[in-house]
Order: C-alpha cells, then sequence, then structure tokens
C-alpha cells in the first residue's frame, strides 16, 4: 500500500510525539476516565523531554468538547514544534492499552497495521425498489465505521406494491413491474459506477432479497463486477440480517487482509530468488535510505527494532509499505527496485 498521505508527517522533522489511545466502551464518566488516562501519557512524554507548548497542543485534541467519541473511538496523534500532524481515529481492540512515544521517528508502525488490513467497502442492500448503499471501512477485527446510508431509486415513482385496477392484465401488471425493477437496478448500478470512480474502493459487496440482487448485478459495470462479492444476507431494516451482514463482511475482509499479506509473502519469496529482495534490519535500513526499496515489509503482529526509522525512511522515498505473516528476519524485509548488488554496493 501506498502511504504518501504520511510523507507531510515525516517531512516535517522530530523530535515527535506519538500517542496511541485505544478505544474503550463509553460510559457515563468518559471525560474523567480519559483525563487520567491522558494524563499518565502526558507525564512520560513531559519526562522524556517534550515541550510543554506540543504537550499542550495535543491536549487541545484530546480534551475536546466531546471527549467521549475520543474516548470511544481510539486516536492515534503525532506532534512535533509545530503542532498537530496527525489525527485519526485508531480502533485498536480492547485491552492493546494506551502508548505514548517520543522520540525523533514518529511512531507509526501500529497506525500502519492497522492501515494494511483496512478496507474500504461499498454496501449495496439491495430490493425490488432500488438498494440502501453504505461507504464502510472495516477491518478484521474492530468496530466498522460508515458514512450515512444513501437510498437509490430509479426515476420512476410508481410504486410497484400499488394495487392495479381496470384493463391491465396480469402479464401487463407483471411486465410493468419488472420495468420499474429494471430502471431501479440501473440507477443504483450507475450510482455505484460514479461513487467508485470518486472514491476508489476495495470490495463491493452485494447483499438483500434474490430479486433485488439479481436485477443489480446484471446492470453492473466490468469494472464493478471485477471487485464485486456477494453475500446471500440482507433486508436494510431486518436486525437480524444487519447482524448477518455485519458478520459476512467482516469474514469477506479477513480474508482479503489474509489474501494481501499472502501476496505480500509470495512477491518476497519470489523477489528474493531473483536477488531482487533483502531481509533483516540492517540491509532494510541500506537499501530504504538509498531508496532503493520498492516495499518495505513489516511483521503483521510485532514491531522490529529501529522499526520507526526505517518507516520514516521508507514513506520519504515513496516506498510501498505492507504486513507479511511469513517470519522473516528482525521481523522486517524490502523488495527492491533493482538487484541486491547495486542497492547494497558502497
Amino acid at each position: 500500500m501506498n502511504h504518501n498521505h504520511l510523507r507531510t508527517v515525516v517531512e516535517s522533522g522530530g523530535p515527535y510525539a506519538t500517542v496511541y489511545l485505544e478505544g474503550r466502551t463509553p460510559s457515563a464518566d468518559a471525560d474523567t476516565q480519559l483525563r487520567l488516562r491522558w494524563s499518565e501519557l502526558r507525564d512520560q512524554l513531559s519526562e522524556s523531554g517534550a515541550e510543554e507548548s506540543l504537550l499542550e497542543s495535543i491536549d487541545a485534541i484530546i480534551l475536546a468538547d466531546e471527549p467521549t467519541e475520543v474516548h470511544t473511538d481510539g486516536r492515534t496523534i503525532v506532534a512535533n514544534s509545530q503542532g498537530v500532524l496527525l489525527d485519526e481515529h485508531w480502533d485498536a481492540a480492547l485491552g492493546e492499552g494506551d502508548s505514548a512515544h517520543y522520540g525523533e521517528a514518529p511512531e507509526l508502525g501500529a497506525f500502519l497495521r492497522q492501515e494494511c488490513r483496512q478496507f474500504d467497502v461499498v454496501l449495496v442492500i439491495a430490493g425490488q425498489d432500488g438498494a440502501a448503499i453504505r461507504e464502510l471501512s472495516v477491518t478484521p477485527d474492530r468496530e466498522r465505521t460508515e458514512k450515512e446510508s444513501v437510498h437509490v431509486t430509479g426515476d420512476n415513482d410508481e410504486d410497484i406494491n400499488k394495487p392495479r385496477r381496470g384493463a391491465y392484465s396480469h402479464n401487463q401488471i407483471r411486465r410493468r413491474v419488472d420495468e420499474i425493477i429494471k430502471d431501479n437496478a440501473r440507477s443504483v448500478a450507475d450510482f455505484v459506477d460514479r461513487l467508485i470512480t470518486d472514491h476508489p474502493s476495495d470490495a463491493l459487496v452485494l447483499a438483500g432479497e434474490v430479486q433485488g440482487r439479481t436485477a443489480v448485478k446484471a446492470e453492473l459495470s466490468a469494472r464493478a463486477e471485477e471487485m464485486l462479492h456477494e453475500i446471500s444476507e440482507g433486508g436494510d431494516e431486518d436486525e437480524g440480517a444487519e447482524e448477518a451482514i455485519d458478520v459476512a463482511i467482516r469474514t469477506l475482509v479477513t480474508r482479503l487482509a489474509e489474501e494481501r499479506e499472502a501476496e505480500n509473502s509470495e512477491r518476497l519469496g519470489e523477489s528474493k530468488a531473483h536477488g531482487r529482495a533483502v531481509e533483516g534490519r540492517a540491509e532494510v535500513e541500506k537499501a530504504v535510505e538509498r531508496g532503493a526499496a520498492a516495499v518495505l515489509l513489516l511483521d503483521d503482529a510485532e514491531a522490529s527494532a529501529g522499526e520507526a526509522e526505517i518507516v520514516s525512511a521508507a514513506i520519504l522515498s515513496s516506498a510501498e509499505i505492507g504486513l507479511s505473516h511469513d517470519p522473516m528476519s528482525d521481523g522486517i524485509a524490502a523488495i527492491l527496485r533493482y538487484d541486491v548488488g547495486a542497492a547494497l554496493a558502497d
């Protein structure tokens, strides 16, 4: 994955304070809990040498008007003498703990591991009257976040369930209903195509009742079909179906994350066989600093020694960053832009 959006953070220069606040269960005393949590981390940063002005800039984020949101959603915050450089939700699983770091490089490893497992999903819950469409950001083991649902239907405002009287035959009524369903499906497909064009997504999930799904699927563009995953769960207003959809999406995202890591491992193996990859801190650090790394691979679970500095250099050199589940020397590796000899030559 490309992480050029973090370039401005790394280019700003250290020292940096990096703060991770895990998301916790909402509570009536969230404000008090958050203040106590931040107070402990603040003291750690101060003892490590962080200036008061830097800490005050983080105060303004954490001790905001809506402390419950920070308490429940979690936060990744990076700041230096210029102020806060990064303020993002960090949906750490309960129990991973809060942490604070102060050093010449921002500690972005935990944040990047979450980003690498995060998938942008367009969810379409189809029915005969159109579809509810939602944009989701999902990780295998975190709470999903989503934008407000949009209901898309066709231009025809005729109710397909409305009783029809008069000279209409049964076949005429059936044809008219089919025309309305097709019109609705075409509008949904057009909306989806615009959405994935304007906001590139990792997956398109089609749920809902069978006839609605079938109609929408028939109208999807080739690009939408390439990223399509169809699930049998559905029913936009059915609480049980909502839970089933959530489980199905998490299952899908877990598989996609595993496939992404497997692809990284396979690519690393192939690159090593052709002399275009290195493992271990010393060689990876050298390759990254020289701009020779095309992809930096991190262990999917544990941070390696000196990781923060290597990650910063990788971001500055526009290297992609990904995860690997397979063992790597020192828990870190790099796929190179060219052969090892040229990359590491003195």
